[in-house]
């Protein structure tokens, strides 16, 4: 992995607040993920199960954690079974986790080779009375391939049929959603590292050149600081393109007048960061740029005050809906005679901003979290109100990512990244 190591005692602290969730005599098993087939032999870049790295830190394929509090051994409480490395795999693949690696990076003292594992689980299994078994119940998920961790839920119900099996999932939604400081810390180099690719890119824009030689700049900033890459499918996009929401072509050159929505963040040691900046192709902003530009910005400030313990997301997402409404009212996009005679179920704002304004962000760009429960402190949100106007041939949107506080304002994580209008114009003379 090209990040620095992480203190073992953050999925220490992440297993006993799992476990604390748990029913007693009880178990929870987690999987890594599949490397994944494109064909012939070519395999697409391995990334791990998000859940499996929160309880662990493994970063390696083929790995499976056991949490089981209430077992007889002690040596059974909690189990992490790898992949057997040996010298072949060193010389083709790379060094994989040794037992003591694991224990370094997991805090796990019970490490087996996963030929062991039938044998431990039957052990095991005839003890506990329900089993935590793992499912992606994301509110945005849409799966159409059978994972690792499916194919394995499928067999251990075949093999054990009479125990009673419940949900991971409650409890990670939960968990995962309000971070521990070192998370924070984690997501905020992420942030620092997206940092530098803005400014990098910055000095490189002007007409002519190409949105995905911007896209190789940000990659460049990225790796150089010991990211893996993007921690989503990067969005570059100049002129009218920008009111496509999820362009990710990135395939055309920007044009002198045209204005460049890039919606990119950077990913360190699986932790996301999830940005949205505005840069004039010919380095100022026009008249009406500004105008709508300036717009946007006032909903993003104002909406990220809002972001406080208590607040339920839907009701927030009202408010943010009258503070767009504003602003499209000042600047001619909607009459009164609109608003008036909205649908209730699509506001009048919703056809120049058609999305929401903010989803929790952390080991995953969209990240766990039960939307119809109460904000805490320690929870991360974006904030990314937008503007489109096709018809004016650009549309305009604005991204930060914050941590809720328990008083006052939420803290802006990417607070050191140009934003205003003076300060990108300046920045790119």
């Amino acid at each position: 992995m090209k990040y620095l190591p992480i203190d073992s005692q953050l999925f220490v602290k992440n297993r006993k607040k799992f476990a604390k969730k748990m029913k007693s005599n009880s178990l929870a098993i987690f999987n890594s993920n599949d490397i994944y087939p494109v064909s012939a032999d070519s395999t697409l870049p391995f990334a791990q199960h998000r859940d499996i790295f929160y309880l662990s830190g493994v970063d390696q394929e083929e790995s499976v954690l056991v949490i089981y509090p209430d077992a007889p051994k002690e040596e059974h409480r909690e189990i992490l079974f790898l992949k057997e490395t040996n010298e072949h795999i060193a010389v083709w693949e790379g060094e994989k986790l040794t037992k003591e690696m694991a224990f370094k990076t997991a805090g796990i003292k019970s490490v087996f080779w996963l030929q062991d594992m039938d044998k431990v689980l039957f052990e095991i299994m005839t003890q506990a009375e329900n089993v935590y078994v793992n499912t992606n119940e994301h509110y945005r998920a849409n799966i159409e391939t059978e994972t690792r961790e499916a194919r394995f839920v499928k067999k251990l119900k075949n093999q054990y049929p009479g125990h009673t099996y419940l949900r991971s999932q409650p409890i990670l939604q939960r968990l995962r959603s309000v971070k521990e400081a070192e998370e924070i810390a984690l997501i905020q180099k992420a942030c620092k590292i997206t940092e530098g690719g803005f400014k990098r890119i910055l000095g490189f824009v002007k007409p002519g050149v190409w949105e995905h030689e911007i896209e190789a700049e940000f990659t460049h900033e990225f790796i150089k600081n010991r990211s893996n890459g993007f921690a989503y499918t990067p969005i570059i996009a100049s002129g009218n393109n920008a009111n496509v929401l999820h362009y990710i072509e990135n395939n055309q050159e920007c044009k002198a007048g045209d204005i460049i929505l890039m919606d990119v963040g950077a990913s360190y040691a699986n932790y996301s960061s999830d940005m949205t900046r505005m840069v004039p192709v010919s380095g100022k902003f026009t008249e009406r740029q500004k105008e709508v530009y300036n717009a946007v910005l006032r909903v993003k400030d104002k909406a990220a005050k809002m972001l406080i313990p208590g607040t339920i997301w839907a009701a927030y997402h009202i408010e943010v809906g009258k503070l767009m409404t504003e602003e499209l009212l000042g600047l001619g996009l909607l009459t009164k005679d609109d608003v008036k005679n909205e649908d209730p179920k699509w506001p009048a704002y919703k056809k120049y901003f058609m999305h929401g304004t903010s989803h929790h962000m952390g080991l995953d760009t969209h990240d766990y979290g039960i939307l119809t429960e109460p904000m805490q402190a320690g929870m991360v949100f974006t904030v990314e109100p937008g503007i489109y106007i096709p018809e004016e041939g650009f549309g305009i949107r604005i991204e930060d990512d914050y941590v809720i506080q328990e008083k006052g304002e939420p803290f802006n994580l990417m607070a050191g990244i140009p934003i205003t209008v003076e300060e990108i114009e300046a920045l790119m003379k």
